[in-house]
């Protein structure tokens, strides 16, 4: 997903999902084969994408009991019913930053997204549409009076703190479809590619992808998991020199281990929502939230990669490759 008006245009990323017509089902022994422990794979659509794309089904989400990774403190005081997770949550690194949201006005170090955003020119941003309140941030898409009642989205950025591998954990839910939504790291200096979307709507409250556009001419390794997006979920991403690996409530559910795909350059975290009105998609049909209670941020420590790498190792999932 490319970014706000204010930096370079990107190239226009077409589309987020092409289905393909040649459709088959992976056999339950391969997925098994696959160790695939924490998710129950369900076939329920074939997806392709990209021109030189892998075929596979797209795995549900079920959660389980005694999640590995951070999923939060249980706290009923909390909109979303968990609380950040605790310093030590993450094995192998440290908590560097956490924000719960309190108050009324968007904490320091993040910057809102204005203006027509790069390869969306039926988009905007307003700064109006971002909004801090009863404990959470929240993104906005409604139909603004001040933009001749076009359909304005909210977005922004926590511009001020890059880092070069790391962890993040964003517990989010949406209102309901109609805007892509996206929490994604972006390139502190916008030379991109590369860009992480560890977790994008594409306009769905249903199905999720997440996308790590690489290379000079803009590869895309993605894949899709089938979850009820409108409850809330900790949706997360771990960054090492040696592999990316995607969790939600505590579960992997995707990585990539390709040292050459794997961003090695300051990224920040960005979240934000998108509309595509004009070309027929990506559209609400009414006022669309975005609701975010808390983001929990980590940094690896010395220890990292013989903490990390052995168990992340036995975690490999199935992928779909192209090129947008």
């Amino acid at each position: 997903m490319s970014r706000r008006s204010t930096k370079p245009t990107m190239p226009v990323r077409t589309s987020h999902r092409v289905k393909s017509t040649n459709k088959y089902h992976v056999a339950t022994a391969t997925l098994a084969a696959l160790g695939l422990a924490l998710c129950v794979m369900v076939s329920l659509t074939v997806t392709s994408v990209g021109s030189d794309a892998t075929t596979t089904t797209i795995p549900k989400f079920k959660a389980q009991p005694n999640p590995e990774y951070p999923v939060g403190t249980s706290d009923s005081a909390e909109p979303s019913g968990y609380s950040p997770p605790s310093t030590s949550a993450l094995p192998g690194f440290d908590q560097t930053y956490v924000n719960d949201f309190v108050g009324s006005t968007l904490p320091a170090g993040w910057d809102i997204f204005t203006g027509i955003p790069s390869g969306d020119p039926g988009g905007h941003f307003g700064g109006s549409h971002v909004r801090v309140g009863g404990g959470m941030l929240q993104l906005l898409t409604y139909k603004d009076a001040q933009w001749h009642d076009h359909w304005v989205t909210g977005g922004l950025c926590q511009c001020g703190l890059a880092q070069t591998y790391g962890a993040y954990f964003v517990r989010s839910r949406v209102s309901g479809p109609g805007p892509n939504e996206a929490e994604l790291l972006w390139p502190q200096q916008s030379v991109w590619p590369p860009e992480l979307d560890f977790g994008e709507t594409g306009g769905s409250t249903t199905e999720l992808s997440a996308s790590l556009h690489y290379g000079a001419t803009n590869h895309n390794n993605q894949r899709f998991l089938g979850i009820n997006m409108t409850k809330w979920h900790t949706w997360g991403v771990i960054w090492t020199p040696t592999r990316i690996t995607y969790t939600v409530d505590g579960q992997i559910w995707g990585s990539v281990s390709v040292l050459s795909e794997i961003p090695k350059i300051p990224m920040t975290l960005d979240i934000e929502q998108r509309t595509k009105c004009s070309s027929g998609e990506e559209c609400p049909t009414r006022p669309i939230a975005l609701q975010i209670d808390w983001v929990a941020e980590y940094t690896p420590n010395a220890v990292t990669s013989n903490v990390m790498a052995p168990r992340l190792t036995l975690r490999n999932q199935p992928r779909a490759r192209g090129s947008l």
